[in-house]
């Protein structure tokens, strides 16, 4: 790889590596966190081999220094009465001290990282009870961890208020449920889950390391934050709430402490160029309201701040530090947005213009600009697909065959699988990894027993991984080399957690119910079925006919099928039972867990219309 790192972005980089280590207080060793039953659910032990200074060749220069920013884990303390624990967690948890105890802010992903994290803070700062939580967006690891910090009866009993940005339930139950098996497996390429922690595998996320594994969680918020900017206090502190809403997250806001002079920018702000559109999947953000947000912390609270904290990454401190950072956030997603336009605009696809649209040097230089989690490639693609969808205009784009009927026509058209693949290695040796990966991924899905196909595939995208800044590339690349060398792994993956089912407005319980519906075994069946549930009043009238399920709020009109009651606990019950709906939802009757009037038969005839999903369907094969 011959890159050449620009001076002034290396001293970035050793200003980054001061702010990453300043304000330490203590950790615990290689935050090791195991749960109840001793498995591991968090650990940076397996990242030893990134202390080194030196890059190793398979990772890209700026990406090690970077992951190595990201090793950095324990307590510190941002500014008086403001911590965070980082290096815990893909994500920060962040600690305010208040009059009589602490508020937290984004309890991690999984409630066992939200416990050491918590524990470790009161090792060092006292045993300060909960006194608020804040959910800074609607990302499962900024809430996921909810139950680590405080227990829900607890937090009821002492009126904790649990702060979130407006739409935050909504869009927290859709993406993690409706869409949730799909995001969930494209994830794995995203954030690298199943790769080997090594100079050849997952060495980062560019927001953190990894993904934990444990016990995700989920209390209601309790206040949620309506108008644009609010001002609340809680235990004492002033903190001014404003929205950001369709940005990083739908539902997203940041937090400005003026007695602290101190400003959260959530996720809005972080030491990476984000993405505009995970690769993942995610809503298409909106880059032009994302730089309008940066403009407005920079002109409304940049003024009395002498500290920037994020819920990822790290803080920089300085007045006139912090104005520069916002300033080059703020004009790097209008760049994108409006020079990605522009040539939309002169007819180029998305495509085109990642190919050709460059950031001018004063964006490009700063390291918190680089394109550690998001890329100029993927992000002006977004942009592209948020004004037109999917479609490039081109007609012979228009109604393509899928790959599984084209991949066979190209291997015929390019002379067979044997020339192809002299072809493609002749370019892998010119370092063509690009064109190579291509044109090798029809052979795959054409013939996806041919080994030779499959490894030169892999050997493609390895290197195309190795030479990636970015560490959401870099994953997806080795993941597909990873895959293509050795199948699928085989393990059991469920992409919701019983707290998030626990919580499900109906109204989203008929959504997730809705699109598992198996049209072809509901042709023909007619039914209507009221849902409720006691424990919040809700009552929902279901109707199935030309197999397609519609609900509006309310009582049947007319004569129902069935009525069917379930409260919050059946609710949860009757999504996690590993026998299915349909056994799950006769057991639960049977025993009094939900309350049925009506034909409870057709009820459990609808549920075995509904499809359980393959959680690790092939990305890379057909």
């Amino acid at each position: 790889m011959n890159i050449t790192d620009p001076p002034t972005a290396l001293a970035d980089a050793d200003q980054n590596f001061q702010n990453a280590h300043r304000g330490f207080i203590a950790t615990i060793p290689d935050a090791h966190i195991v749960d109840g039953r001793g498995r591991v659910v968090w650990s940076m032990r397996d990242y030893q081999f990134l202390e080194q200074d030196e890059p190793a060749a398979t990772v890209h220069p700026h990406l090690w220094k970077h992951a190595r920013l990201n090793n950095v884990h324990g307590l510190f303390e941002v500014t008086e009465r403001v911590y965070q624990v980082r290096g815990f967690d893909v994500s920060n948890i962040s600690f305010i001290e208040g009059d009589t105890g602490v508020i937290v802010i984004d309890p991690l992903t999984v409630a066992e990282t939200a416990e050491a994290a918590l524990a470790l803070y009161r090792a060092h700062r006292g045993d300060r009870p909960v006194t608020g939580v804040i959910y800074t967006h609607s990302h499962a690891d900024h809430f996921g961890g909810a139950r680590g910090v405080i227990d829900e009866e607890d937090a009821i009993r002492r009126r904790v208020p649990i702060v979130a940005p407006q739409g935050f339930m909504w869009h927290t139950v859709s993406e993690n449920i409706l869409a949730g098996n799909a995001i969930g497996r494209r994830a794995m390429f995203q954030f690298g889950g199943s790769l080997p922690r090594n100079a050849c595998g997952q060495v980062d996320c560019g927001m953190g390391k990894a993904i934990p594994s444990g016990t995700m969680t989920l209390i209601p918020p309790t206040r949620s934050i309506e108008q644009e900017t609010e001002t609340h206090v809680i235990d004492g502190v002033e903190i001014i709430f404003h929205l950001a809403l369709e940005s990083e997250a739908p539902s997203e806001m940041f937090m400005h402490f003026p007695g602290l002079r101190a400003l959260n920018t959530a996720e809005i702000g972080t030491q990476s160029m984000h993405n505009l559109c995970p690769l993942r999947g995610a809503q298409v953000r909106d880059a032009r309201l994302w730089s309008r947000y940066l403009d407005e912390a920079l002109d409304r609270y940049a003024p009395t701040a002498d500290v920037v904290f994020a819920q990822h990454n790290w803080p920089t401190w300085g007045n006139e530090k912090i104005r520069g950072y916002l300033r080059q956030q703020r004009d790097l997603y209008k760049h994108l947005h409006d020079q990605t336009v522009r040539l939309m605009n002169r007819g180029l696809t998305g495509i085109e213009v990642a190919e050709s649209l460059r950031l001018p040097a004063s964006l490009a230089t700063p390291w918190a600009n680089h394109g550690f989690y998001g890329t100029i490639s993927h992000n002006v693609k977004s942009i592209v697909q948020h004004y037109l969808g999917w479609y490039d205009g081109n007609p012979a784009h228009l109604h393509t065959l899928p790959p599984e009927q084209s991949a066979p026509l190209y291997v015929e058209y390019m002379g067979g699988a044997k020339a192809m693949l002299e072809r493609a290695r002749k370019d892998f040796e010119r370092g063509e990894h690009r064109w190579v990966a291509e044109v090798t991924n029809h052979l795959v899905f054409a013939q996806p027993d041919n080994a030779e196909a499959r490894t030169l595939c892999a050997d493609a995208l390895e290197q195309l991984g190795y030479a990636a800044e970015s560490a959401t590339w870099r994953n997806a690349f080795l993941l597909g080399a990873q895959e293509l060398r050795h199948g699928v792994p085989k393990i059991r993956r469920r992409n919701v957690s019983r707290d998030l089912v626990s919580v499900l407005p109906l109204e989203l319980l008929l959504d997730y119910f809705a699109v598992r519906l198996q049209a072809e075994k509901a042709e023909g069946v007619e039914m209507q079925v009221e849902w409720a549930n006691p424990d919040n009043g809700e009552r929902w009238a279901m109707r199935l006919e030309n197999a397609t399920m519609t609900y509006l709020p309310g009582t049947v009109r007319g004569t129902p099928t069935a009525r069917v009651s379930l409260n919050r606990a059946a609710l949860a019950a009757l999504q996690m039972d590993p026998a299915g709906l349909p056994a799950a939802f006769e057991r639960l009757v049977a025993e009094g867990g939900i309350e049925v009037d009506g034909d409870a038969r057709s009820v459990v005839r609808l549920l075995a219309m509904l499809e359980d999903f393959e959680g690790m369907f092939n990305v890379v094969e057909p």
